[in-house]
């Protein structure tokens, strides 16, 4: 079944094409990533698949009668003066409905029992019955919970960027559309938000068409990659792992035709030129395709890399010192007594849950925020290069070269060579058409590459990077890797992207919470290691400890039944029958519709009571069952 067609799809801005009719088909249960270079449209075509944006031209895009849909955007926008609550329950989903009218009944019966209320919540859990809507709401906490959603009366105008983006995820999932469009959903979220995600998006039927930079998701969700390039789409059908490998194989073989195209369009432009101007037939066919021969032997391969040899200044033998730093908000302490001393070359990941710290723990390393006590200690040759979060001030009305000579008018190279700011400009990508380009015209991955020059300009020997990956393309993130790879100054990084982190640090600052600041000695790999074998652990000292614990409390079931208890063992088997027959007509009275005030009291009390009995007799079942 098709959940999403397009055909001809075009998109132009003043003179810049992005693409010329694309068409494309997105099938049930399909889960397809798309990868393409900032700037060439990603975002827009998912805008226009949206229906947010339109195409140009005849274009148009088709969804499914039977299919429902719902999109993430990479920056998600709700209605001002609205509540946590009202952004993810404003449905006019039934079921939907249902659930948040049934948990705002709960909410408010802790402070009022009055026979209205009462009522009203026996009408919302009739309403839950009937739309079997019980696991439905087990999945939606579960939403909440792992996507850390709690203060459902906060308006979502003072929120961050981050939980505005959990807030848009956590709405789509519990909405449950049957086809989801995402422009980067990993953004914003710490790793264990990621891994969840993942497994939720792997299990699920949904139908998914993602935009995403993260490399281990891509992995394990998708299992489909189109490539946008050149405004076509390729298509490979397979994860990021086969994508990377078909990828080569198909550049390899236009290279291959591009060369025989160059060989034959010198031996046709020679016959073009010796033909008269009056042709017949088959000099015109053979015309034809000396222009198709033109065309193909002109194309280019875009090879283009981001050089990032950028020299780095000298490190001295005093680096870094941190003595006693204490750092706290209120009652929640995000830093205790910790004391390190940077070593050349280091090269830290800092790992923790989002709000924890680590952004405060980076500001102050840099002066940009006190400790509340402790002392700091920075080397005389210190440059730092602090790539921030959120830290982007660049100029809307400058242009992009603009933007660079305000830093400096050429650069010097590891080799010794001076380079200027255009041709600087032309190793990030930036062209010279691109260079006269507006910041405010540039996309979101384009300006973060924009950012990045700048930073590396300076010919830092300290980098620190704070959510390195986010919105820069694949593309860009390899060079950015294998230039840190090389980078013989000292790196801090924070960053959520599993793949970054592998493949870059080798030690690790774990931020456990409470102050706790860890020095973890191995890479993030080893650190997930860890944590999994530590889980297994606690589980089965849980496992061991329940077991425990019941012996004490049964010491009975060291022996085998006595009379006494086998008789009574057959009884409650004989009396726990009846009594979930008595429960299940009480319910069946309470669901009847009385409106006996006094008939639905009696009925609740008896209810409780049997309840409370079923506990008790089933209990003692376990007990002597397991003996």
């Amino acid at each position: 079944m098709t959940c999403l067609r397009a055909e001809n799809i075009t998109k132009r801005y003043a003179d810049r094409l992005l693409f010329e009719n694309l068409s494309m088909t997105i099938a049930k249960s399909n889960k397809i990533a798309i990868i393409a270079k900032n700037g060439t449209g990603k975002t827009t075509l998912l805008n226009i698949l949206a229906g947010i944006d339109t195409s140009d031209g005849l274009g148009k895009v088709i969804l499914d009668k039977n299919c429902s849909m719902a999109y993430l955007p990479q920056q998600p926008l709700f209605e001002k003066g609205s509540t946590v609550w009202n952004a993810l329950f404003n449905s006019n989903d039934e079921l939907l409905k249902s659930i948040a009218t049934y948990e705002d009944l709960i909410a408010r019966s802790a402070t009022d029992n009055s026979d209205a209320l009462l009522k009203q919540l026996q009408q919302a859990m009739e309403k839950m019955d009937s739309l079997n809507a019980w696991d439905y709401e087990a999945q939606v906490k579960q939403i909440l919970y792992r996507l850390n959603i709690q203060n459902f009366e906060q308006v979502v105008d003072t929120l961050s960027g981050g939980q505005l983006k959990r807030l848009a995820l956590a709405r789509i999932l519990i909405q449950n559309p049957d086809l989801v469009i995402m422009d980067e959903p990993t953004n914003h979220l710490d790793v264990d938000m990621i891994e969840w995600l993942e497994n939720y998006l792997q299990t699920s039927d949904i139908t998914l068409f993602i935009v995403s930079h993260d490399r281990y998701f891509l992995d394990k969700v998708c299992k489909e990659i189109w490539e946008l390039d050149g405004g076509k789409i390729y298509s490979y059908k397979g994860n990021y792992a086969y994508y990377m490998e078909k990828k080569a194989e198909r550049e390899m073989l236009l290279e291959i035709e591009i060369d025989k195209a160059k060989n034959l369009y010198r031996k046709e432009l020679e016959w073009m030129r010796r033909q008269p101007q009056a042709r017949g037939t088959k000099q015109k066919a053979r015309i034809d395709a000396f222009y198709e021969t033109k065309e193909k032997a002109h194309q280019k391969i875009e090879n283009k890399k981001v050089v990032l040899d950028v020299k780095m200044q000298r490190l001295g033998n005093k680096i870094l010192e941190l003595e006693n730093i204490n750092k706290a908000y209120g009652t929640k302490k995000i830093i205790e007594n910790f004391t390190y001393t940077f070593k050349p070359g280091e090269r830290i990941g800092i790992v923790g849950k989002n709000g924890i710290g680590k952004s405060t723990f980076l500001n102050i390393l840099l002066g940009l925020e006190s400790s509340d006590s402790g002392k700091i200690s920075t080397g005389e040759t210190i440059v730092f290069g602090y790539y921030a979060q959120s830290g982007m001030q660049l100029k809307e009305d400058k242009r992009v070269l603009e933007t660079v000579k305000d830093i400096a008018e050429y650069i010097e190279l590891n080799k010794g060579e001076q380079v200027t700011a255009t041709q600087l400009c032309k190793r990030f990508l930036f062209d010279d058409k691109m260079q006269h380009t507006y910041v405010s015209k540039l996309s979101g991955g384009e300006k973060r590459r924009l950012y990045l020059l700048t930073i590396l300009m300076k010919n830092p020997n300290f980098l620190i990077l704070d959510e390195p990956t986010n919105d820069l393309d694949i593309q860009t993130l390899n060079v950015l890797e294998d230039f840190l790879e090389n980078f013989k100054g000292c790196l801090l990084t924070v960053t959520h992207d599993r793949y970054f982190m592998d493949k870059l640090a080798d030690h690790l600052f774990v931020f456990e919470g409470n102050g706790i600041i860890r020095d973890f000695n191995g890479n993030y790999q080893d650190y997930l290691n860890e944590q999994t074998e530590l889980k297994q652990k606690q589980k089965q000292e849980t496992q061991k400890k329940e077991q425990t614990d019941s012996l004490k409390t049964n010491p009975a079931s060291k022996r085998k039944l006595s009379y006494k208890e086998q008789l009574e063992l057959d009884t409650l088997e004989k009396e726990i029958p009846m009594l979930e027959t008595k429960k299940n007509t009480l319910i069946q009275k309470l669901s009847s519709g009385s409106t006996n005030h006094e008939e639905l009291m009696q009925w609740g009390t008896e209810l409780e009571i049997l309840n409370k009995e079923l506990d008790e007799k089933g209990m003692r079942w376990l007990e002597l069952s397991e003996l």
